[in-house]
Parts: C-alpha cells; sequence; structure tokens
C-alpha cells in the first residue's frame, strides 16, 4: 500500500492539517484515499459512540467511504497520554486490531495517509509506541515540525530518532504555528540543511488558512516521489 506515516515534533503541531491537506492532493492527482487515526485520545461522547475530531476530518477528507471504527479503532475520551486513557478504560491497546482495522481499511484504495498520535516517542501500552506502529504499517515517515522556539532541537531529535527506529523518513512539512516566531528563513534553511530529507511543504502562519489552500502548499513532485518509493 501506498502512502505515509505522519509524525510531529510535539503535540499541536498541525499533524491532522498537514494529514487532510494531503489527502487533497493525492485525492487531486486521481488517486483513491483512505486516513487513519489508529489512535486517539481526546474524544466525545455521539450517539454513535467515541468520536474524536482528527479522525473525523480524515474521515471525511478521504475519497472512498470508511466506517469510523476503521480509521480510528482506539478512541478514549480524556485529551491525556493515550496509554494512560486505555488504562483508565480498562482497555489494552493491541497492534493486531490496528493492523487488521488497517487492512480492511485499505482494501481498494490507492493510498493511505496514516496520523500519528503526539510526537514520535508516545507510549501506547507495554512494549507498544509509535515507532512500532509506524513500523507495522509500512509506511515512511513525514515529520510535521511545529515552526516555533524549538524546533530545531525537536526536529533534529525526531529526525534521529526515527531513522534509529528503522524507519525512512521520507520527508518533512514546515508549519506556521507562532505568528511571532523569529527568523523563520533561517531556521527553515538550518532544517533544510540538517535533516537530510525532503522539504515538502512548507505552510505559513495564517488564520482561517483552508485545507484546499494547504494542500496547495504540498510539493506534489515530492508527494510523487515517495509514493513511487514505497
Amino acid at each position: 500500500m501506498r502512502g505515509a506515516f505522519v509524525t510531529g515534533t510535539d503535540t499541536g503541531v498541525g499533524k491532522t492539517l498537514v494529514a487532510v491537506a494531503m489527502l487533497r492532493a493525492l485525492a487531486r492527482a486521481g488517486l483513491k484515499t483512505v486516513g487513519m487515526k489508529p489512535v486517539a485520545s481526546g474524544a466525545v461522547t455521539t450517539s454513535e459512540g467515541l468520536r474524536n475530531d482528527d479522525a473525523l476530518q480524515l474521515q471525511a477528507a478521504a475519497t472512498v467511504a470508511r466506517p469510523y471504527e476503521l480509521v480510528n479503532p482506539y478512541a478514549f475520551a480524556p485529551p491525556i497520554a493515550p496509554h494512560l486513557a486505555a488504562a483508565d478504560a480498562g482497555v489494552v491497546i493491541a497492534l493486531p486490531k490496528i493492523l487488521e482495522s488497517f487492512r480492511q481499511l485499505c482494501a481498494g484504495a490507492d493510498a493511505v495517509i496514516v496520523e500519528g498520535v503526539g510526537g514520535w516517542q508516545v507510549p501506547l501500552a507495554d512494549g507498544l509506541g509509535v515507532p512500532e506502529l509506524a513500523r507495522a504499517s509500512g509506511l515512511p515517515v513525514i515529520l510535521v515540525v511545529g515552526l516555533r522556539l524549538g524546533c530545531l532541537n525537536h526536529a533534529l531529535l525526531s529526525a534521529r530518532a526515527i531513522r534509529a527506529d528503522g524507519l525512512r523518513l521520507a520527508g518533512w512539512v514546515a508549519n506556521g504555528i507562532d505568528s511571532g516566531f523569529e527568523r523563520r528563513s533561517g531556521n527553515i534553511a538550518t532544517l533544510q540543511r540538517s535533516l537530510n530529507a525532503p522539504l515538502l511543504a512548507d505552510i505559513p502562519w495564517r488564520p482561517g488558512c483552508t485545507i484546499e489552500e494547504r494542500a496547495d502548499c504540498l510539493d506534489s513532485a515530492g508527494i510523487t516521489g515517495f509514493l513511487n518509493a514505497g
């Protein structure tokens, strides 16, 4: 299955916005797409069960309709670390369940975008974390760098950890999240020299920026490259 596993330098750096924009960009290229959020904490109770907004956005952006339970196999109400939320709910997050959902989700699709939870080292259960989830998916990794003070350290440590875990960093996205971030271009230039991976998009900080506008920022050639390589 072609696609990407989207992770971030931290929580709140724009992983979902980037993942949704990637789905839109791939759909523009004529691909049948699905999105997945295997584990999500911070969900609301609805008549159909717990629903997480990030997962709903991925579900809506996909061109192939899939049940919510496949898009988001594990949803927890409190917006806390997922392994803690799972323990409170008396649930053990299990990789086989996620992989079975992934298999069903991807059937008949051309490409999948999987969004992780938090940053790269977030634990999910004993012996299971985001790295194991990404490795099991078989997808190359895209790193979303939230442009704010401290992003250089967070991005370089994340990239080092991704590679140390045996995953391929296929590219990264610079996402503006701080209107007051100083020396923006200089920081991006430093990351371009240091990350040893292509910059797929430079998304400026702009209130009200639509998903379509974010999709416009994505490097279509870069997306095609990592899909073909995958």
